[in-house]
């Protein structure tokens, strides 16, 4: 009985997450806009902090290349250090626009008050955070930020893992991890620590 119920239940859906460097610039919004990410159920799949050059902001945007906010926004994104997430949820791209709330903060504080936009953002440009807004730019900004990770290998490998759980949030790496999926072999993890 317990199986059917996990059989029905929706896939889990992947979306891009990124704080930007207005809110990575400050420990306290990081660490709460993380908490935020735990509190909503969204399952932390990848994480990492990066710094963009100019030109990685450029392709990035490429689509709004001309459009007047075009310039700020490149120079704005390149601009400090940045927290991407793969995160898995049912429905994780509304979900996380929604959590978001509107691009436009005035906006935001007026119509949706709880949301990480109206509490932490500052201007249009530098809102916090960006997500995915369809499936199919969840796909190429995953690979934009996350070259390595493939989003169908993970949908069809681990995804049933992960949605049957049992889910374990490791701390230090601050990702979930699931067992019998690949990002739990506890070797593997530690490589990157080794300096040749």
């Amino acid at each position: 009985m317990v199986l059917t119920t996990c059989r029905c239940a929706k896939a889990l859906q992947l979306t891009l997450a990124v704080i930007k460097p207005d809110a990575v610039a400050h420990p306290l919004i990081l660490e709460a806009l993380h908490q935020k990410i735990l509190e909503n159920k969204f399952i932390i799949v990848k994480s990492k902090d990066i710094i963009w050059r100019r030109a990685d902001s450029e392709r990035f945007y490429a689509e709004h290349k001309g459009r007047f906010f075009y310039q700020r926004l490149v120079e704005f994104m390149s601009s400090g250090p940045m927290r991407a997430y793969v995160l898995a949820r049912e429905e994780a791209i509304s979900q996380w626009r929604e959590l978001m709330g509107p691009t436009k903060v005035f906006r935001a504080r007026y119509v949706a008050p709880g949301t990480i936009r109206a509490q932490f953002g500052l201007t249009d440009t530098r809102n916090t955070t960006h997500g995915s807004d369809s499936e199919e730019s969840a796909q190429k900004e995953i690979s934009f930020f996350f070259p390595e990770f493939c989003v169908a290998e993970w949908m069809e490998r681990a995804e049933p893992a992960f949605r049957t759980g049992p889910v374990e949030y490791d701390e230090q790496r601050r990702v979930h991890t699931a067992p019998g999926t690949a990002g739990t072999r506890r070797g593997t993890q530690d490589e990157h620590h080794h300096h040749p």
